[in-house]
C-alpha cells in the first residue's frame, strides 16, 4: 500500500532516502528549510566564482557507484569525476611540503625517502586497511545499529583488538616521522573525534585516501546533490524549499504530520534528516528520546570558520586541496575536545577548486575557501573571525612564498552562528557526532524513534556516522526500516 511519507530536510541522507522510499512505491515529499536543496552540502555563487559550501572531499567512490546502482544507474550517468594529482598537499613550514600522489607506489616512495624502511611499513598499513574497510564499507556500515549483535561476525571477531586500541597508537608504532605520523592520522578527522580517541579499526579511512584516492566531481560536489535530487524527481518525488518545520503532530504516541508555515501537512512517516536533536525540539517534551543532558554528555565532531574568497589572480606554490600543519597539531586537538576554545595557533585547511574546475572562477582568477576546525558552542563574533581570517592568511603567504592579501575581490565568513541559524545545528556543528568506541553503530541515536511510532530519523547525528558516504548509506537504512515497518 503506499504510504504519504515527509522527509525533513534535503542533505545527502534525506534525498538518498526519498529515492529509496519513492523507488517503494511511497508518495515523498521533502521541505527544505532553506531556498535551495543540498543543506550543508549548499553552493554559494558570487560575481562569478563558484563554491561549495560544505563537503569538499570526495572519498570512497564505491559507496556513491553502490547507490546509484540500486536504481539501475552509474555516477556516470550524472556527473564525471576527476581523480586529483596530487590528491592533496600537507604543508609543515616554509618550502617544506609533502605532495600525496594518486597512487599507493608514488605514496611509498615519498615516505620512503622520509622516513628509511617506511614503504614497506607502509603496504602492509594499508593492505590492514583494505581488510578493514571490506569488512566496515562493504558490510558493517549498512546495518542499522539496532543491536550490538550487528558488530559480532566471525571477520570482526578476529579485528577485536582494533576496537580496544586506538589510531594514534597504531600509527606510532609503525612510523617514527612526526610528519609521516601526521599524514596517517589526518584522515580519522573526517570522523569527527581526536586519532588517540578513535578505535584502530577506523583506519579504513587510511585505505580510502591511500587505496581509493581523491577524486573531484567536474563542477563540484553539489554535482553529487544535483545528481540525487534530479534522481528523486525521475522517481517521482516533489521537493518545497522555504518551508521550516514549525512542529511535528504526534496523537496517541504517533507521527501523524508536520505544522509548515502555520499549515497543517498530514503524513503516515514522518523522516527527519534535519539535526536529531533540533528535530526533537519540534515534538512535546515527553516524547522526546534524548533528554538535554544526552546531548551535552556527547562528544561531538568540531564546528568551522569558513571563509569562501574570491582572487583575481591565480594563486601559485598550492594544490586543488591543502593542508596547513605547520602549528601543534595535538595543541590544536585539545583547543576542540579537552579544553574548548579558540586555538592559539590553529591548523587550517585550503581548497582551490577552480585549480581542476575553471568554471569556479572567472578567467585568471581563482576562487578559494578556507577553514579551521574549531570547538562547537564556543563564542562566535565578526571580530574573532577577522582576527583569523588575518592568522591564517599571512601564514599562508610565507608558507607558499606569495602575496595573496591584495588581490582579495570579495570574502564571505561562516561560523558556529551560521551552522545553527542555517542548519538548525546543535552547538554549531559542522559535522554531526563524532564516531568514538562509545559512539559507534547501535550506540548512536536510533533511526527510529523509541517513544513516537511512524517517526525516523536519518542523518550524521545518528548511524552509521559522519561524512558523505555515509550519509548516503545512512538515508538507505532509514528506508530499509521504514519498508520492514509496512510489513509488520
Amino acid at each position: 500500500m503506499t504510504k504519504t511519507i515527509i522527509i525533513i530536510g534535503s542533505g545527502f541522507s534525506s534525498l538518498a532516502a526519498s529515492c529509496y522510499l519513492a523507488q517503494q512505491g511511497n508518495k515523498v515529499i521533502i521541505y527544505e528549510k532553506n531556498p535551495t536543496v543540498g543543506g550543508r552540502a549548499r553552493q554559494f555563487k558570487k560575481d562569478g566564482f563558484t563554491f561549495d559550501m560544505g563537503p569538499s572531499w570526495y572519498w570512497m567512490p564505491d559507496v556513491f557507484e553502490r547507490f546509484f546502482q540500486d536504481f539501475n544507474k552509474q555516477t556516470s550517468d550524472y556527473y564525471e569525476l576527476i581523480k586529483l594529482n596530487p590528491a592533496y598537499r600537507v604543508y609543515f613550514g616554509t618550502n617544506d611540503f609533502i605532495s600525496i600522489c594518486d597512487n599507493l607506489e608514488e605514496i611509498k616512495s615519498t615516505f620512503e625517502t622520509i622516513e628509511k624502511g617506511s614503504a614497506s611499513k607502509l603496504q602492509n598499513f594499508i593492505d590492514q586497511a583494505k581488510s578493514n574497510y571490506d569488512i566496515a564499507i562493504k558490510d558493517l556500515v549498512y546495518r542499522p545499529g539496532v543491536s550490538p549483535l550487528e558488530l559480532i561476525t566471525p571477520k570482526t571477531a578476529l579485528k577485536l583488538n582494533q576496537f580496544l586500541s586506538n589510531v594514534s597508537q597504531d600509527i606510532r608504532k609503525k612510523f617514527k616521522n612526526e610528519k609521516l605520523i601526521q599524514i596517517l592520522e589526518f584522515p580519522v578527522l573526517f570522523l569527527g573525534a581526536k586519532p588517540n580517541k578513535t578505535p584502530s579499526f577506523y583506519n579504513f579511512m587510511n585505505y580510502a585516501d591511500f587505496g581509493l584516492g581523491t577524486w573531484h566531481p567536474k563542477t563540484g560536489m553539489f554535482d553529487v546533490i544535483s545528481a540525487i535530487e534530479k534522481l528523486a524527481l525521475e522517481l517521482g518525488v516533489t521537493i518545497k524549499t522555504n518551508s521550516p518545520i514549525e512542529k511535528i503532530l504526534v496523537e496517541n504516541k504517533k507521527a501523524t504530520g508536520v505544522k509548515i508555515n502555520g499549515k497543517i501537512i498530514k503524513a503516515d512517516i514522518i523522516l527527519s534528516g534535519a539535526d536529531y536533536q533540533h528535530t526533537e525540539t519540534l515534538l512535546e517534551k515527553e516524547h522526546r528520546a534524548y533528554s538535554d543532558k544526552y546531548w551535552e554528555s556527547r562528544v561531538f565532531a568540531p564546528s568551522s570558520l569558513l571563509f569562501f574568497i574570491g582572487f583575481n589572480k591565480k594563486i601559485e606554490n598550492v594544490s586543488h586541496h591543502a593542508l596547513f600543519f605547520d602549528v601543534d597539531f595535538n595543541q590544536h586537538a585539545k583547543d576542540i575536545y579537552d579544553n574548548p576554545k579558540w586555538p592559539e595557533a590553529p591548523l587550517f585547511y585550503a581548497n582551490f577548486p577552480s585549480k581542476t574546475d575553471l568554471t569556479a572562477a572567472p578567467n585568471g582568477m581563482e576562487s578559494g575557501f578556507f577553514l579551521i576546525p574549531l570547538a562547537p558552542g564556543i563564542e562566535d563574533n565578526e571580530v574573532l573571525r577577522e582576527e583569523y581570517f588575518e592568522k591564517i592568511i599571512t601564514r599562508f603567504e610565507q608558507l607558499t612564498n606569495q602575496k595573496i592579501k591584495n588581490n582579495i575581490i570579495f570574502k564571505k565568513s561562516f561560523c558556529k552562528n551560521d551552522f545553527v541559524t542555517d542548519y538548525n545545528a546543535y552547538k554549531g556543528n559542522a559535522y554531526g557526532m563524532a564516531n568514538t568506541l562509545l559512539q559507534t553503530a547501535f550506540l548512536r541515536p536510533k533511526l527510529k524513534s523509541k517513544k513516537v511510532r511512524n517517526l525516523y530519523f536519518t542523518g550524521q547525528l545518528t548511524v552509521p556516522g559522519p561524512g558523505v558516504p555515509p550519509a548516503l548509506i545512512s538515508g538507505k537504512l532509514v528506508a530499509e526500516l521504514i519498508q520492514k515497518s509496512f510489513r509488520s
